[in-house]
């Protein structure tokens, strides 16, 4: 179906806006950057009209220069315990220019408030929006789990794991998404299609890198663009929940669903079969994995109710399991938030032991700084999910 919204043409940005958009900007640096961006940001007085020339230029004739879709991959152990001989156990860090990151904050401060005047993004993606986070996404969905819990039914909670979603998405599927759907034509059109096309990257690692590789599939790790692009590409997966009357939501690709029902209904989970089913389709017409073995469930009601639930929803190949991890936030059948609690309270003390070893070492404001990193983050994340915890728990 054709978007009655349209965006064609990016505006052209102005002196005053882009040197603001610097001051805001990191200044990490790249072997990509052939001039720092520390020396751009103090030097902006004098190449700020220049870079200005550059952005404009990109904007106005819908195309992002070759050497700017470059990208630079480090591998990084994940942790220094694991063998460095397994490919398996590096992360991929991947990092683009410093004046690619510039031309899309300028493309990424005009598309969002486009997509959030004409309702483009579906309102349950939480992912990377303002208003939204992760306690949003959580609070919304617990509050569901709560409510069906109250009325006396169970609920089926699925989290859907999607095997390194952001890196199969494929241009044409997208581009053929942002004009029919969400509406951009013209030169802003053009622009995306020359921004995802013929990129490239090479992998660089003790010094040493490799050989240009053509980047054919997947969005760019690091664009402050890849997260709404990603939203945008999983738009139809929120019409397919819809249409079997599945509640669902979204962060970026952490997709959980969920199905209320009455207790001794089984048969209505035929529907959630189906859902599943055609969301599988989906996918893999998407070119996007369900990893069905790493996907879990979580079955909210009695004890005798969750046993044939089990044996009907068997055939997914999913673990069901007493509690899960979402977003973050441990989430048992009961929910009771024991585990979560306890969770919490032990990496806190852990990690205020290691502290008070320090504390010798360190200044008072350095000492509060750790405090906050290590201890306040841990007990303010997702906080209001405590609302009505028992005394006990606190």
């Amino acid at each position: 179906m054709l978007s009655s919204c349209i965006f064609d043409s990016f505006d052209h940005v102005s002196l005053p806006f882009l040197a603001n958009l610097f001051k805001h900007i990191k200044s990490s640096s790249t072997s990509l950057d052939a001039v720092p961006p520390w020396f751009l940001k103090s030097g902006f007085k004098t190449m700020g009209p220049s870079i200005l020339s550059i952005v404009n230029s990109s904007l106005s004739n819908g195309s992002v220069p070759s050497c700017l879709k470059h990208a630079v991959v480090s591998p990084l152990l994940k942790k220094p315990s694991l063998a460095a001989t397994e490919l398996i156990n590096f992360r991929p860090i991947s990092k683009l220019p410093f004046l690619s990151k510039v031309i899309e904050k300028v493309v990424f401060s005009q598309i969002t408030p486009f997509l959030s005047i004409n309702a483009l993004l579906d309102e349950f993606q939480s992912g990377f929006r303002a208003g939204h986070s992760t306690e949003t996404a959580l609070v919304k969905v617990l509050n569901d789990l709560f409510l069906a819990s109250d009325s006396g039914r169970a609920v089926v909670l699925i989290m859907l794991d999607l095997s390194a979603a952001f890196d199969t998405v494929d241009h044409s599927i997208l581009l053929k998404r942002l004009e029919c759907e969400v509406g951009f034509r013209g030169t802003a059109l053009k622009w995306f299609h020359s921004y995802l096309k013929d990129r490239t990257f090479s992998v660089n690692f003790a010094n040493v890198s490799s050989s240009v590789v053509p980047l054919k599939y997947g969005l760019p790790q690091g664009s402050i663009l890849s997260p709404i692009l990603f939203s945008l590409y999983m738009r139809p997966l929120g019409s397919i929940c819809r249409r079997y009357d599945i509640s669902y939501h979204m962060y970026a690709d952490d997709t959980q669903i969920y199905f209320p029902l009455k207790v001794g209904d089984e048969q209505s989970l035929q529907s959630l079969l189906l859902c599943l089913n055609e969301i599988k389709i989906w996918l893999s017409n998407n070119f996007l994995q369900l990893n069905e073995k790493k996907s879990e469930i979580i079955i909210l009601g009695p004890s005798n109710f969750k046993e044939r639930v089990v044996s009907i929803l068997a055939p997914l190949e999913m673990t069901v399991k007493d509690n899960v991890r979402n977003l973050g936030v441990i989430i048992d059948s009961s929910l009771s938030f024991d585990k979560q609690i306890n969770s919490v309270v032990r990496s806190s003390f852990y990690h205020l032991k290691i502290i008070a070893k320090l504390k010798p070492f360190l200044s008072f404001n350095d000492l509060e700084t750790v405090v906050h990193a290590f201890i306040s983050s841990r007990l303010d994340y997702c906080n209001s999910l405590y609302v009505g915890i028992s005394h006990r728990q606190l």
